[in-house]
């Protein structure tokens, strides 16, 4: 009964904080960069080509990485085929980039190296990289 109570009461102090102000963090228990910072560094990221080392696609884990390259279309219209090259260092959003040979096999772009943060929780990225079309998420 006291563990009940305990927990209880655990989970109203939750809920009594407005998801806003409380912190989100990564699966390191990392603070995620959000807020008026990550506009800021969104709006830094906007000028440069979306999926370059300087504007990486924004996603939630490697499940988002591979959600968002399984939405990418070739210009035939056919999916890509991809495979993670590796980590790239730290990008624009104060985390550790990933990078992707994405090919369009007898299409275009032939090869392209798109990067990628996941350390977005929840975000899904609407846009296509240059070259690219996109299946709505």
């Amino acid at each position: 009964m006291m563990l009940r109570a305990l927990m209880l009461a655990g989970l109203a102090a939750a809920i009594a904080v407005p998801l806003a102000a409380q912190d989100t963090v990564d699966i390191f228990g990392t603070k995620v960069v959000a807020g008026k910072k990550l506009d800021k560094l969104i709006e830094k990221a906007q000028a440069h080509p979306l999926g370059s080392e300087k504007n990486p696609v924004r996603a939630d884990m490697p499940g988002g990485q591979r959600a968002y390259l399984n939405r990418l279309r070739c210009a035939d219209g056919k999916r890509p085929t991809y495979a993670r090259v590796g980590s790239f260092g730290v990008g624009v959003y104060e985390r550790i980039i990933d990078g992707y040979e994405v090919t369009c096999q007898n299409s275009t772009p032939a090869t392209t190296m798109i990067y990628m943060d996941m350390y977005h929780p929840g975000h899904k990225e609407p846009a296509a990289v240059a070259g690219f079309s996109i299946e709505p998420a």
